[in-house]
This record gives C-alpha cells, sequence and structure tokens, in this order.
C-alpha cells in the first residue's frame, strides 16, 4: 500500500437519515445514535443530508440541535442545506441558536440552485415570488450577512416594552468562520474560495475539463485554493461512499457488494444534459479501499473527510461500517481518534 503524502486530519461521516414514512421517529432515533456512537469512536465530525419531499432528513438543523444534546465533543455539519428552499434570515436565526446550543460545534453546509421540481413546488414554496425568488449566490451572501452580524434592518431599540435589534439574534460568535459550501464545479470552488468559506466536495461533480472523476474534483479543489484568503491551509472536506468489510457477515458483504454493483453503471460516463458524473462507491477491507483512495489525485489533495453511508442500508449495518472506518481505514490513512 502506498504511503500517504500526510496522514488523514479529521474524520467524519455522512447519512441522509432515511426513516420509514409509518414511523418516522425510529429512523430519526437512529441517526442520532449513529451521531453518538461516532463520538465515542472518536469522529471529528458527523454531517447529514438535507432531503425535501422524501424519507430523509428534511430539518437538518432541528436534527442537530438534538445530536448537540447527547454528544460533548463532535462537529456538527449540514451537507448541504440548498438555499433555495430557505429564508435566509430565518435559517441565519436557526443556525445561530443551534450553534449556541451545541457550544459553538455547528458546521452549516450550504448549496445554491433552484429546488428540484421546482416547476410542480413552487407554488407550495414561493406561492407570490415564484418568479422573482433568486437562486444564485446573492442568497449565499445574505445568509453569510446575517450570520456575520450585519445589520438586517435599519430599526432598533426600544417600542412600549418590547426591544429590537438592528442585527439578527442570537449572535453566534465564530459560527461565520464554520460556514462551508458545497460545490461540484470549477465556477462554484472558485467562488466560494473568493468568499473565503470552506469546501465540501462530494461524489459527484460536473465534467466540464475531463471525464476522469479524481482529476476533475482536483482540479476543483486547486482552483477553489488559489481564489482562497489562505490558500493552501483553506479547509476541503471529501464524501465518497467507502463500506469496509473488515468485520461485516457474509450476508451483510454480499449485500454491499450488490449495492455498489447496482449503482457502478451511472459512473461510467457523464450523465444528462449537466454532465453529472458520480465517483464509484468503495468496497473491501479497509486496506483495499485505503489503497484505492490513494490511487486518487483528489484525494491525496486533503486531511478532511466526511465518508457517506450508503442510503438503503439497515441501523446494524452502520454501525459495522462507522466501526470498521475508525477502527480499520482510518487509521490506515494516517488518521488518530480524537481525545
Amino acid at each position: 500500500m502506498p504511503s500517504p503524502s500526510q496522514p488523514l486530519r479529521k474524520l467524519g461521516s455522512l447519512t441522509i437519515g432515511l426513516f420509514d414514512p409509518a414511523d418516522p421517529a425510529k429512523g430519526h432515533e437512529s441517526t442520532l445514535r449513529l451521531i453518538e456512537l461516532g463520538e465515542q469512536l472518536g469522529f471529528d465530525s458527523a454531517w447529514v443530508r438535507q432531503r425535501h419531499l422524501q424519507y430523509g432528513i428534511s430539518s437538518p438543523v432541528a436534527v442537530l440541535a438534538a445530536a448537540s444534546q447527547r454528544t460533548d465533543r463532535i462537529q456538527l455539519g449540514t451537507a448541504v442545506i440548498p438555499l433555495g428552499w430557505e429564508n435566509p434570515l430565518r435559517l441565519a436565526e436557526d443556525l445561530a441558536t443551534t450553534d449556541l446550543l451545541s457550544g459553538g460545534r455547528l458546521n452549516p453546509g450550504i448549496s445554491v440552485g433552484r429546488p428540484g421540481h421546482y416547476d410542480r413546488v413552487a407554488a407550495a414554496l414561493h406561492p407570490d415570488s415564484a418568479e422573482a425568488e433568486e437562486f444564485g449566490y446573492e442568497r449565499v451572501r445574505r445568509l453569510l450577512a446575517f450570520v456575520r452580524g450585519e445589520p438586517a434592518t435599519d430599526f432598533s431599540g426600544v417600542e412600549g416594552i418590547e426591544v429590537y435589534s438592528d442585527r439578527v439574534q442570537p449572535v453566534a460568535p465564530g459560527l461565520a468562520s464554520r460556514m462551508w459550501y458545497g460545490g461540484a464545479s470549477l465556477r462554484s470552488a472558485r467562488w466560494a474560495g473568493e468568499q473565503g468559506l470552506s469546501l465540501l466536495t462530494s461524489n459527484v461533480v460536473r465534467a466540464e475539463e475531463s471525464e476522469d472523476f479524481a482529476e476533475i474534483q482536483r482540479s476543483q479543489i486547486l482552483a477553489f485554493r488559489a481564489h482562497h484568503p489562505e490558500g493552501a491551509r483553506a479547509r476541503v472536506s471529501q464524501g465518497l461512499v467507502v463500506i469496509p468489510t473488515d468485520s461485516a457477515s457474509a450476508q451483510q458483504r454480499a449485500k454491499y457488494r450488490e449495492y455498489v454493483r447496482s449503482r457502478t453503471p451511472r459512473t461510467a460516463a457523464p450523465q444528462g444534459p449537466a454532465r453529472t458524473m458520480f465517483a464509484p462507491d468503495l468496497v473491501g477491507t479497509s486496506a483495499e479501499i485505503a489503497e484505492r483512495l490513494y490511487a486518487q489525485a483528489a484525494f491525496r489533495e486533503v486531511e478532511e473527510v466526511a465518508f457517506a453511508l450508503p442510503f438503503t442500508f439497515d441501523h446494524e449495518d452502520y454501525v459495522q461500517i462507522l466501526t470498521d472506518i475508525a477502527t480499520g481505514l482510518a487509521p490506515a490513512l494516517g488518521w488518530q481518534p480524537a481525545v
């Protein structure tokens, strides 16, 4: 196995928080238990995805607020909140509140773009302003301004017995420095760097200059750092699906390999008009996965990861995968658990 140029510094996990619509509480409880397990195993961070009108976490900030009361150390992140579904001022209030409840452990990841199936959901989401809504970077700028404590109104002071602030309350010191942007294109990577954000990369990119996933992702990471005030020290986290099988049962191994087999065809070529490319899921022993990761040009550029859990597995499968990541795969990548 090749030696890493630098050890993995931060280990994270990422989950969609899938649930059965007949018993959604059970699925949310499973997510919270996995975050607790991650802290016990020494993971540095736990991230949750966001899904709307689906059977996954729709309110990641609320879930992480709950997780903050059941953990003490682990960083809690969103990967990502699509801002087209949000009011930036209201979201800033929720983020700051949750960050304070967590003791300054929240890492909000955000993205832009029109909500999926917008023509079908616009009447419910933005009934009076559907055609006027702006879904680009300006929405991020508004959120960042509110999080940083810039004025949201020209009114403040006392009115009767009510006291008003011209800034979003509460204020969460340090939250602005923990904001991440989830980008899949060179343009987004450059823009995130210019804004001084951290960058979340995932198993999805746009094939703009190449059809080699790792090379595309590496070029985005380099572009991000070239435009970031901190240069090479700017934070980047990579999120790939990894499924170590060290302690898996024969039945689990068969299920995992079938899952990967069924998803592999989509990784062969760019998909759709946006030329979306997907990274292959990695299944095997920790040593095998580590070797494949070191062979990837993009992985060699990062010191932080948020390994994604597959969407459709059982709670016991996730426990096995997280345990093998923490005790086998991550140490093989040079990581040491938090103490």
